[in-house]
């Protein structure tokens, strides 16, 4: 099991905070962390909503002191904690999650996707989108189906590039990996030829069951177009694979003529056959606007799953007691914001469309900047918050990376790190076509650090292919 993104160079990068802290002479005053999308330790600023709705729900007393509190605010905390048992956040919720947050997640959906019909029932809470994730996949372990009874593992299908959590849970599991390659000529596209040469060319050493569909995507920031959407649920159909949507990203689409659809609202859309797939989707508190990856808020909706197989979801979900309380107090916040007229809604749009805009104009700029140095090159990032540079590595830095039984991606990265501070991720451990490498860098530096970081990475970059040509 392997998670790059908090792998050695991660770990790495802590041991050199840690030695500079201790006053150890590096040829860097400080560690650059571009390799995770942690938006809040990137600086961004706390939604004033969000944490003025978690300060009534945590310490219910506020809702009488502070006279600041906007009324709206304090309405959605007592419907909040009216939906709790014994009116506190700190008791156990249900296995699936607070009623009434259900409730207004099933209506946000609705809403996004232009009043298709939303079901609370079909809606699970999790600490995260990830939980939610590794659940889903926990529905395929086959221990009568495996490798160690001489029959074929269960196939999940998954794009390379691919956000890791994927494949290490693929491999905890003892599922079989189906990569599919997205087409990096074409901005990370998808095509179906490459999804029946993927299908194909697993089929004898796996029982696939499973497409897994990042969009917008992760590591590769591109936005997947409705034509695009539209071939993988009939490809889906007509290999009778269970769709796995991760929509974690849906608030972050940038790039002019790119836009966001979810994969229900066009598997509804197009009827039948393809409207009784099975789909689970996915979203989160972690990204979007909202940046709060440390509470641990996400949610599943489910659609044509069998009402048995639901049944036994549940109950395995609720043995591990339930999601925490304020993470879906902030899942409430996300999908019932303050409405327009409201006492809190000009600040609410206020800072969201500024860390939207701020989002999207990093966005370029990363882009441009690292494709304009020489031997490098990077898509249009359309969406989510990373860049995914191509990097030219000289043969010989290639040969002693091998001779190190290291990737070469990885090799760079560790060389960056060590001259200069800047911690990203190898390509190696996200997935790639052979023969090509890159890094995963995050676009949430605020642009003063970002152009500390260009100026040490151009610096790096020239004398590492000065020295290994």
């Amino acid at each position: 099991m392997e998670y790059a993104v908090r792998g050695p160079i991660a770990i790495r990068a802590v041991e050199l905070e840690r030695e500079l802290a201790n006053g150890a002479q590096k040829p860097f005053p400080n560690v650059i962390k571009a390799n995770i999308g942690d938006a809040h330790a990137m600086g961004q600023k706390r939604i004033t909503f969000i944490r003025q709705l978690l300060e009534c729900i945590a310490n219910p007393s506020s809702m009488k002191i502070d006279k600041t509190l906007p009324s709206d605010v304090i309405e959605h905390a007592n419907a909040f904690i009216g939906s709790c048992r014994g009116n506190s956040a700190g008791a156990y919720s249900r296995g699936t999650g607070v009623e009434v947050v259900r409730k207004h997640v099933s209506e946000y959906i609705s809403r996004r996707d232009g009043g298709i019909p939303s079901n609370s029932e079909d809606i699970c809470l999790s600490r995260g989108a990830s939980e939610s994730i590794r659940n889903v996949l926990k529905l395929f372990i086959n221990r009568n189906n495996s490798i160690y009874r001489n029959k074929k593992k269960v196939g999940i299908m998954i794009p390379i590039p691919q956000y890791p959590l994927y494949s290490a849970t693929i491999g905890e599991f003892g599922l079989g990996q189906v990569g599919y390659y997205l087409r990096e000529v074409s901005n990370w596209s998808l095509d179906e030829a490459e999804l029946e040469r993927s299908f194909n060319g697993h089929r004898k050493e796996y029982d696939i069951r499973v497409l897994c569909i990042i969009n917008p995507g992760n590591p590769t920031g591109q936005v997947l177009s409705r034509e695009n959407i539209e071939t993988i649920i009939k490809f889906a159909h007509k290999k009778k694979l269970f769709l796995m949507a991760d929509e974690v990203y849906q608030d972050n689409v940038y790039a002019q003529g790119s836009e966001f659809h979810s994969f229900k609202k066009v598997l509804v859309e197009m009827g039948e056959p393809y409207s009784k797939l099975e789909l689970a989707s996915f979203h989160s508190v972690s990204k979007g606007y909202m940046g709060e990856c440390g509470m641990r808020g996400g949610y599943v909706e489910f659609l044509n799953l069998d009402p048995e197989v639901y049944a036994l979801f549940k109950e395995m979900i609720s043995a591990e007691l339930y999601s925490t309380v304020l993470g879906q107090a902030v899942i409430d916040a996300v999908v019932n914001p303050p409405k327009e007229g409201e006492p809190s809604y000009a600040l609410w749009k206020k800072e969201r469309d500024a860390v939207l805009a701020s989002l999207k104009e990093r966005a370029t700029l990363v882009e441009k900047a690292f494709s304009s140095i020489d031997g490098i090159s990077c898509n249009p990032v359309q969406g989510a918050m990373y860049a995914f540079p191509q990097i030219t590595i000289p043969q010989k830095a290639v040969e002693i990376a091998q001779s190190r039984n290291q990737h070469p991606d990885f090799f760079y990265a560790m060389e960056l790190l060590e001259s200069t501070g800047i911690c990203v991720v190898p390509g190696s451990g996200f997935g790639q076509r052979d023969g090509t490498y890159h890094f995963r860098t995050t676009i949430l530096l605020k642009p003063e650090l970002f152009k500390d970081m260009l100026a040490r990475f151009t610096d790096f970059h020239a004398k590492f292919l000065a020295q290994y040509k």
